[in-house]
């Protein structure tokens, strides 16, 4: 059985339930449970703090863990990073009173510097050649300044908000974070053949995101300039319709450029766009 590490709440919890969901991994009722075993698949799902998943992936006591890589960066523990799984995104950024003249780096030196991640920090401010005396707070980091604890803080940004709300402004980005599946090097071939089935699924559902699936009608004398405008992952799908001198064409569009080639094939003569969600997608 494939046990694998997760946040026990916050966001980072919520997208990685939606992540197991997605991939068709049902776990029976998950609140204030330490430990859950799927119904449908071989694994069970082991709730703790995120600071703590990091040493229990590498220790053995969890296969698997997904947590923020701010925090896997922070314990140092000797696990492996498997996937970079693109959501819980954020940055670890220096932050100091909004009223402040910054003027660079130099500004830190023999500042008082609040913060959850002494360890990032401190190695930051060595390459870098600055000396500031470093405090350790675990909690509402943002408030120190204002109370009079320290010059700036050190933290997790994510829209700037609680920056702008403690009349502080971000002034340097140090790392930018998102969630990782990490891996315990010792894993066993049994769980390393569980873990290729999840990946399999995983990366059906993360593929699949910011896809569309576009069917259209198309004049046969346009249809080689229609194709040429689509990205299809190989090529488009052609079939002809009952109504001569038109197919139909099926292709899957990125959501970045969709109004961009939506509008080029409109003016190329395309009728009929209907427009679908995708949910998984196998390469």
């Amino acid at each position: 059985m494939l046990r694998i590490a997760v946040q026990s709440k916050g966001r980072l919890f919520e997208e990685t339930m939606a992540l197991f969901e997605e991939s068709d991994i049902k776990l029976s009722s998950y609140k204030r449970t330490l430990l859950v075993q799927s119904t449908n698949f071989p694994i069970e799902v082991l709730f703790l703090r995120d600071d703590d998943i990091p040493q229990s992936v590498a220790t053995g006591v969890a296969d698997l863990g997904i947590v923020g890589e701010n925090e896997f960066v922070e314990k140092k523990e000797d696990a492996q990073i498997i996937k970079r799984l693109g959501f819980s995104k954020c940055r670890l950024s220096l932050a100091i009173p909004k009223d402040i003249d910054y003027q660079g780096l130099s500004w830190f030196n023999g500042k008082k510097v609040a913060t959850s991640y002494p360890v990032i920090l401190q190695d930051f401010m060595k390459s870098k050649g600055v000396k500031t005396e470093i405090h350790v707070i675990t909690g509402s980091v943002e408030v120190a300044p204002g109370i009079g604890l320290a010059d700036a803080i050190f933290d997790i940004v994510s829209s700037g908000s609680t920056l702008v709300s403690n009349r502080l402004k971000e002034v340097e980005v140090v790392m930018k974070s998102e969630a990782l599946l990490i891996g315990n090097k010792e894993m066993s071939d049994e769980n390393k053949a569980v873990l290729e089935e999840l990946l399999f699924r995983m990366d059906a559902v993360k593929t699949a995101e910011d896809k569309k699936y576009v069917l259209m009608n198309v004049p046969e004398d346009k249809l080689k300039e229609i194709t040429a405008v689509l990205p299809g992952m190989r090529s488009p799908t052609v079939m002809p319709l009952a109504q001569e001198g038109w197919c139909s064409v099926h292709a899957v569009l990125d959501e970045k450029r969709f109004w961009e080639i939506i509008g080029k094939l409109k003016a190329l003569g395309a009728e009929g766009i209907l427009v679908l969600p995708i949910e998984k997608m196998i390469l």
